[in-house]
């Protein structure tokens, strides 16, 4: 099994570090040149985890909601296409069409964001206010399977406390899901 290069994970009121991606529209982000007027959302994910595949709704959803306030989501696949060939950039490109996608759903086959985030699951959720410091770091909710029963919603928290600038109440929940497939 591979295991998580070193890089240690971010520690809260650091500036996220940048990155510029390809995503599957064909364009390249940048995370510093295209943040969020209120905060902005960085996702870890991938296609092949059932983690990934619970919350594909609710990430679209929240993304859908927030991102015409101000906050931008970006969701990130770094997985090894090698590993899991459902990761490929071409299934990523169908699985934004399929599903009807809104985010941008960035590429980092280098997996050097993942490394520079501390990234470890997929899905992991990066949070970071307008001035792109950390804020919050974990899952998006406390129930994967039943999401009508789901009592702490972290992420739509922030994405709250984004809009009313101030911090979330809940800065940092351990994330579950499946690992991120590393190069070997």
């Amino acid at each position: 099994m591979a295991h998580q290069p070193k890089g240690g994970r971010l520690p809260f009121g650091v500036i996220a570090p940048d990155f510029t991606l390809r995503a599957t529209d064909g364009k390249e982000y940048s995370l510093h040149r295209q943040k969020g007027q209120y905060g902005t959302v960085v996702i870890f994910s991938c296609n092949h985890c059932p983690y990934v595949q619970a919350y594909d709704e609710r990430i679209n959803a929240l993304a859908g909601t927030y991102m015409p306030k101000g906050i931008q989501f970006f969701v990130i696949n770094s997985n090894d296409e090698h590993v899991y060939a459902d990761d490929s950039f071409e299934m990523m490109q169908k699985k934004v069409i399929q599903n009807a996608l809104v985010y941008p759903y960035l590429h980092d086959a280098t997996q050097q964001v993942a490394v520079e985030y501390g990234a470890g699951c997929t899905p992991e959720v990066f949070a970071f206010d307008d001035h792109l410091r950390l804020i919050y770091t974990g899952r998006i909710d406390d129930n994967m399977d039943q999401p009508e029963k789901s009592t702490q919603r972290y992420l739509r928290d922030t994405c709250e406390a984004m809009l009313a600038r101030r911090h979330p109440e809940v800065r940092e929940v351990h994330p579950i899901g499946c690992s991120i497939k590393w190069k070997r």
